[in-house]
């Protein structure tokens, strides 16, 4: 931690060579999203639900892998209340009592003595699933743009805002193009559901907070060094925020990975998210926030 007592790099130096690696990124993840498209789940795309009572309690794990033969595809297993209820969710396009009768043989095949009742069967529309999806896109625009509001409240100049919003815009858009290239290559699943909306919401928080920091840092050594050139200012601000910054993201990315570990096979997409998002927030943290608030600078003082 030596690095970190008295840090001295030139961050803005090499705030070039950032742009060239955010923006091959962010074109590969357009490129990715236009040719590869999301791969949505039942949450965003529509179909079957059932909640079925075991006598005894069951492992999701279990009968999410003896399900994904017969059903065609993997589907969401959660438990339901009680150890003894399970949530089953399928986008299997057979009709919803053939469906049924496929998970209640393989079921009486895997816990023949542990039988199971469904207690109960819903049909996730087209029109509903649009809903939703249209509304976690909705709750991440509105977030930015509480978010711009709010910094240009707090530091009474646009340009952190524009900085703040373009770093947070970076690493959500960035994250969406890794779980294009990736969805078909880990073995795990990385459909854009609900819980992976929550991931995105809590990456931007994630971001923001860390952005907030050297912000306050910039804004309060702008008026302790007034003679100071601005690019220098920001350079020791960032330098300020580092033992922070890095002791922060060590510490939650260490969090994360736990969760992602240990936390089951229903939480692996949304803590891989947080992971990347931990990643790509200090990055933009330390080289894109920061860059777009001297590039603004310059612009409006060439203005």
């Amino acid at each position: 931690m030596r690095w970190f007592e008295n840090p001295d790099f030139n961050f803005l130096k090499g705030h070039k060579i950032a742009y060239y690696v955010s923006g091959i990124l962010l074109v590969a993840s357009i490129f990715g999203i236009l040719t590869k498209g999301l791969q949505y789940g039942i949450d965003f795309k529509g179909g079957k639900e059932f909640v079925l009572e075991f006598e005894q309690p069951v492992d999701v794990i279990d009968i999410r892998s003896e399900l994904s033969e017969p059903l065609d595809g993997t589907p969401v297993v959660k438990l339901f209340g009680s150890p003894e209820e399970v949530l089953i969710r399928t986008d299997n396009p057979k009709n919803i009592s053939t469906v049924q009768s496929l998970i209640t043989n393989t079921m009486s095949e895997v816990y023949p003595d542990n039988p199971a009742s469904v207690i109960k069967t819903d049909i996730v529309g087209a029109r509903f699933a649009e809903d939703l999806k249209r509304g976690a896109l909705n709750a991440i625009i509105f977030a930015l743009i509480v978010i711009f509001i709010y910094i240009l409240i707090r530091f009474k100049d646009w340009t952190y805002s524009a900085g703040a919003v373009a770093a947070l815009f970076h690493d959500v858009l960035i994250v969406v193009g890794v779980f294009t290239f990736l969805a078909d290559i880990v073995p795990f699943s990385l459909q854009m559901d609900q819980s992976i909306i929550a991931a995105f919401l809590t990456i931007v928080g994630y971001s923001l907070n860390d952005t907030v920091v050297v912000f306050d840092r910039i804004r309060e050594n702008s008026l302790l060094y007034k003679t100071m050139d601005h690019d220098k200012m920001v350079n020791k601000s960032l330098n300020d925020t580092l033992s922070r910054t890095v002791i922060t993201s060590v510490t939650t990315f260490f969090v994360v990975t736990i969760l992602f570990i240990f936390g089951g096979e229903v939480l692996k997409g949304f803590s891989f998210a947080l992971m990347l998002g931990v990643i790509i927030g200090t990055y933009s943290s330390l080289f894109v926030a920061s860059s777009a608030v001297v590039e603004i600078q310059r612009y409006k003082e060439k203005a």
